[in-house]
Formats: C-alpha cells, structure tokens, sequence
C-alpha cells in the first residue's frame, strides 16, 4: 500500500500508452523517473518528474511536456482532482477525498501490518555485538546493539527470514589476560594475596570479582594450586560467566540472539585451515611480501615472507596476511573462517554491524566473503559510530564499578530502557551521536521518545473518555467524510510511512522510525493544540465524538505509532 511505488507504476505504464499513441517519445528507460513528496511550500500530494525526464528527448521545455502530461493525467485518472505545474515542469498532484478516505479504510484493514512489504524474501544472517567475552557491555556496544536488532525487526517485518548472530571472540591474547584476572581475583579471596598492580593489561572491574566468588561458591573448580593444569577448565567458566553478564546486559535493552559462534569452535573443527586450503584452491593464496605499517616503518620494520589473500583482487588495498611470525593464524584468517561457516549455512545475505574501530576492516572482509562465495552472497557492514554522554552541555560520567568504562547497566539505571532505545537511533549509525541525559528525562517537544508516546497515550485517552475500544472496527459513514487542511496533512504523513520502512530495510537506516514518529507526533500534537480555542478541531464534545472521520484518523495514527515504536523496541504506554 505504498502509493508512492504504486503510482510510479501507474504512471510509468501511462507514459508508455501515451508513446504508443505517438504523443510523446521516451527514453531507453525510465529509471529517472520518480514519484516523491512535493515540497511543503507546495500543493499536492504527490510530485512527478516526468516532463523533465522526457525534456530532452521530445525537444521540447519541461513546463510544455507538463501541460501535455497534466490534460492527459486528469483524463486517465479520475482520484486525481487537481495537478499544479511547479517550475521547472514537475507535476504536483493532488488526491481527491474518496482517495484519502479509501486509503484510510485500507489502513484500518491492515493495522500494524500496513507498511509491511514482503514481496521479496531473503535469508539473512545479522551478526551484532560481539563484545569480546571478557566483561559485561558498555555504552560504545550499546548503540551497535540497538542498530543490530533494529535492523532484524525490519528485515523480519518485511516477511524475511532472519538469523541474530552473536561471534564469541574466546581464543586469543584478550582471553588469556582475562582468565588469569579471574584467577588472581580467587587467589586474593581464598589466599588473601593482592590483585597485582603492575600489571596495567589485567580486567580490575568488580565483575571480575564478582566472577571469582561464584566460581569460588559453587565450587566449580575443586584445587587452584597450579594454573597451568587449570587453565582451559578456568578458561571456559570465565567465559560463560562473562557471557551471562553479557546476556543480561543485552536482556535489559530487549535483544535476544538466536545463536551464539564461539571462535575456539572454528579452531577445534579446523575451520580455519579448511578455508584456507579453500581459497589456495582457488589460486588465492601465496608466499609474500608486504609493505610496513605506516605505524611501523620508523621502528626498523623487517619485511619477511608471509602467507597471503589476494584481497586486491576484489578490491581491498592491498593483500592481506593469513599467518603471524609464529605461523599461528591471524585474526583476520579466523574471520574468514567464520564467515565462510555462515556461507555454507546458505544464507543469501550477511550482514555484520561494527564498532567506529572497525571501519577500516570492511574492504579486506568484503573481499573474504566474495572469494569464498564465489561473488553469490553479498555482505553489508554497517558501521556504529560513538556515542557522546553529555549532561548540562558537559561529558559525564557515571559509576565505573564494571571497570574502565560506562556500561549498560549504569545508563539503563539512570534513563530507562526506552529513552536508550530511541535516542541511540535518532541519528544515521554513521555519524557520532550526543546523548543528553537532561533532554531524554524531559516531558518537553524535546524529548522525541516522550513525544511520541504522549502522541499514542493522548489516543487512548479519546476512546477511554468515549468508553470505545482502539481496536474496536469503526467503519465510514461516506456521506459524512470531510477532511479539513490540517487531517489531510495528518493523512499525507500517514501515507509515506510504507515509503519510510522501504527505505529504512533497502538501506537499512533504522534513524528513519524514530525521524519519522516525531514527525507525525508533531502534526498530531499541533492538531490537538488548535481545539483549545476552537471547539471545531476537538475530537470530543459534550461527551461524544465530534465527528467519525477524526477517529479514523486517530486509530490510523495509533496503529502507525504502535506498529513504528515495537519496530525499534520502545514502550507505547496508554497512560503518562
């Protein structure tokens, strides 16, 4: 029910007539073409650049293709009940009102599923997150997160099938380091001997503490005398402990992954040098030098043979090692092995959403995916940028008892899980993004979280005072339909919502909900103001509605906000 993509539709087959009937002649293609909102200087409901598109090709001015393409339209379409000329010959069309009030009817049929396109289905795999397994998150993870599942709600909505990945980074340095914090944490407990202090890279976070005590009370390990012989044992519990806080972080701001891929897995069924061994396969690998770091070119950076990807080969910047100095494999070798694991699952898009840190990884990971695949899956990487914690214009900071950074936990604590949610997607993921702790607890036009769910909560008090149900069928009274300028601006707004969530999936650019909630709360908001001086635009009087139309486009609104807020996983309380 996207009339912006039916009537592109409509109107591309009626400018193929019109060639047929050798009254204009068009282009190769028509890809041009598009059908958008007017400005909102403007009349209309819709704007058509077809006369500019067809300009040049019929050698004429785009206001004369216009005046042609206007007669023609008014004919062809009877909804259409006028078309206004904007310089330089765009098309500026307007509905008439048995459009609008068929297009409410059709919205009150649908729902919360109105906007909801399922013509293509895919099978995509989101993988988000994947924090390393050494402590609970912090806010850098928080708006990845949000982006992540945000992302899987639309892909989800749009009737695709979609898998939540989290990638377990338990093999490595990181790992080592924080399995020998815990067990420094049981021997200061058990043995009363001190944390060290002069060893900066151990985890000092009082989870790690708190860690070691349930190890400790649960008696999961019996003797702590020789680490070595404990390790791996140590090693494990550590990481599922960690990974409970990890869960519960993520539990609090209302994400769930359908599956979690540990690294020490890929290691263990040799996945790594099986997709080694499948790109040489393949000619893709070879014995190589490359070029020094710039990090490193000033510290007597020797060049040495090394086992290469010819990343180059499908765009990267150059090509890229496979083995460290010690021939065990690089971080990037275990990452190819993952992502070959998730293309042998079959899935016809992968998508990773990464931190600010991870920018520069995309090109060599984009040029994996696409040897391993043979080009047949596509990867996207979306990049999360840094979020800023601001209070009285100033940084702040919270209670650091996780450990060096603020966690989830603490901002959840101190505003809710709602303000995070929607703040954290107000800006496009790749810009950075100030979170203000004043403005978010505000119950202002300021806050847009409040805004939105005053919008929804002031719905529900109309059919509360009116004692009706908001899901109780309503049906139109024809003879007694009338839209005033403001509803049918309201209506206009309601109409490119299917537009928004097009968008916000193709691109996937989930800022775009929370934008366009604001928006329509806006209008909403502005409209409820005018009927305290003017009786005529209330929507209730002497306890009765005062017209059927406006609770049409009340419950339209309603199910609008609703269906936009479980999107991105915020609260649409009926009361505030």
């Amino acid at each position: 029910m996207n009339i912006f993509s039916i009537y592109f539709e409509k109107i591309k087959k009626f400018l193929i007539d019109l060639e047929k009937d050798k009254q204009i002649k068009l282009s190769d293609n028509l890809n041009k073409l598009t059908i958008e909102l007017p400005p909102k200087d403007l009349q209309g409901d819709i704007s058509c650049n077809a006369a500019l598109v067809l300009s040049k090709i019929n050698n004429k001015k785009p206001k004369d293709i216009a005046i042609l393409l206007k007669t023609n339209l008014i004919k062809k379409f009877p909804e259409f009940k006028n078309i206004f000329i904007a310089e330089p010959g765009f098309l500026n069309i307007e509905f008439n009102e048995d459009f609008w009030q068929k297009f409410l009817t059709n919205l009150l049929n649908l729902k919360e599923e109105y906007g909801s396109n399922s013509s293509i289905k895919n099978r995509y795999n989101v993988e988000f997150v994947s924090a390393n397994p050494t402590g609970p998150l912090h806010v850098g993870h928080c708006r990845g997160a949000i982006l992540g599942d945000v992302i899987t709600n639309l892909l989800t909505f749009n009737g695709n099938e979609v898998s939540k990945e989290y990638y377990v980074n338990d093999h490595g340095n990181q790992v080592k380091i924080f399995t020998l914090s815990v067990y420094y944490r049981i021997i200061e407990i058990l043995q009363n001997k001190e944390f060290p202090k002069n060893q900066e890279d151990l985890y000092r976070g009082e989870y790690v503490v708190d860690i070691a005590k349930k190890i400790i009370d649960k008696k999961l390990i019996n003797q702590f005398n020789n680490y070595e012989n404990i390790y791996e044992q140590l090693k494990d519990i550590s990481i599922k402990e960690s990974l409970e806080l990890i869960k519960i972080n993520l539990n609090s701001l209302g994400i769930q992954h359908d599956h979690f891929v540990f690294e020490s897995q890929l290691f263990k069924n040799n996945e790594i040098k099986n997709t080694v061994e499948k790109l040489k396969k393949k000619d893709l690998v070879y014995q190589g030098k490359i070029e020094a770091p710039k990090s490193k070119k000033e510290k007597n950076y020797k060049e040495r043979k090394q086992l290469l990807f010819k990343s180059t080969l499908y765009g990267d910047d150059k090509d890229r090692p496979l083995q460290k100095d010690d021939l065990s494999w690089t971080y990037f070798a275990g990452d190819l092995a993952y992502h070959n694991n998730k293309i042998n699952r079959n899935f016809d898009i992968l998508i990773n959403v990464l931190g600010a840190d991870h920018a520069g990884y995309i090109k060599r990971i984009n040029a994996g995916v696409e040897a391993l695949s043979n080009k047949k899956t596509k990867l996207s990487c979306k990049v999360s940028q840094l979020v800023k914690l601001l209070k009285d214009g100033k940084l702040f900071k919270m209670s650091k008892r996780k450990g060096d950074y603020i966690t989830v936990e603490d901002l959840i604590n101190e505003v809710g899980r709602d303000p995070v949610r929607f703040i954290m997607l107000s800006r496009s993921n790749d810009v950075e993004l100030d979170f203000d702790f004043k403005k978010v607890t505000e119950k202002t036009k300021d806050n847009p979280v409040y805004y939105v769910q005053y919008c929804y909560a002031r719905i529900c008090s109309v059919f509360r005072n009116l004692n009706l149900d908001l899901n109780e069928e309503i049906n139109f009274d024809e003879k007694k339909f009338h839209i005033n300028s403001n509803e049918r601006q309201i209506i206009k707004k309601l109409s490119e919502w299917p537009k928004c969530i097009s968008i916000s999936t193709q691109r996937m650019e989930p800022h775009r909900i929370p934008v366009y909630l604001y928006e329509l709360a806006t209008l909403f908001h502005s409209y409820w103001n005018l009927g305290k001086d003017n009786i005529s635009f209330r929507f209730i009087s002497d306890n009765k509605p005062t017209s059927l139309t406006k609770l049409i486009i009340l419950k339209c609104i309603s199910y609008v906000v609703k269906s936009g807020m479980n999107l991105i996983g915020v609260n649409t309380p009926n009361k505030m």
